[in-house]
């Protein structure tokens, strides 16, 4: 990788010389990962005709690839939910989500109706007559739901130890600039659980070098305060790490989330 620049473009020396920008999918700061000279992982574009070829997918950061595709965050929670259990003896990452059959994306709902929940789970009810929608966008009375709101995470923030002989620790954190929007979709997840439905925020970790997950308060200290606040009025809150490679990208085991002020 040259550089990043404009949110949106990364210059980037190919194999065998040659220079492309690439799209970068990731809107956030991307601190501690725009690191010039490291390799990258790069998608060839879907479409010929989009004017840039390339999507920048990862960056080597040392020893372990880091993702860096926010697109890639909530099929990787679809896939996750989508698992019955996995191997024998492995309960699933994110069994507490299993039993609802319906899946929907991109649903409206909020004090406003203006945003959009990145996962709709939904079981059970009786569906309203007259709605001339497609199968998986049919409303439902009195069914049973979870609002899924998927967040992408690559800062590490390191702390060292308080036990005798332990080396510091790696935690995932988020977020990696301050993020009003972050803010809005907690208080609306907290209006979700005031009417009496389930609500989770899933972080999924595109790295595999971290051993927990918190709110990153020196960043942005009211996200940290929001997040808080929306686990005290019953938000679920999960994070998972994912193992990544040039051969691609999947979700490996949950990290323990604190909430305490550090």
């Amino acid at each position: 990788m040259i550089r990043r620049y404009k949110r949106f473009f990364v210059d980037v020396e190919l194999e065998d010389g040659t220079l492309v920008v690439a799209h970068c999918p990731n809107t956030g700061s991307l601190r501690g990962c725009l690191s010039e000279g490291a390799r990258v992982g790069l998608l060839p574009a879907v479409n010929p005709k989009r004017k840039l070829r390339w999507t920048w997918v990862m960056i080597r950061l040392g020893a372990h690839w880091v993702g860096v595709h926010t697109g890639l965050s909530v099929p990787l929670v679809q896939e996750a939910l989508r698992e019955s259990g996995g191997a024998a003896g492995d309960p699933g990452l994110l069994t507490e989500l299993h039993g609802y059959p319906r899946h929907t994306t991109e649903v409206k709902y909020g004090v406003e109706g203006r945003s959009r929940i990145d996962i709709l789970l939904s079981r059970g009810g009786e569906e309203l007559p007259g709605q001339k929608v497609p199968k998986a966008r049919r409303r439902f009375d009195g069914d049973h739901r979870v609002y899924v709101e998927v967040k992408n995470t690559t800062l590490i923030e390191v702390e060292n130890s308080t036990a005798a002989g332990a080396g510091p620790r790696r935690i995932a954190a988020f977020p990696d600039a301050v993020t009003e929007r972050g803010r809005k979709h907690l208080h609306e997840l907290i209006s979700v659980v005031a009417q009496g439905h389930r609500a989770a925020m899933v972080y999924v970790v595109q790295r595999d070098d971290c051993e927990g997950f918190r709110p990153a308060d020196q960043i942005d200290a009211a996200y940290g305060q929001a997040l808080r606040e929306a686990e005290a009025a019953g938000v679920e809150l999960y994070a998972v790490k994912a193992k990544l490679d040039t051969s691609g990208i999947e979700l490996k085991s949950r990290l323990e989330i604190s909430l305490s002020p550090h």
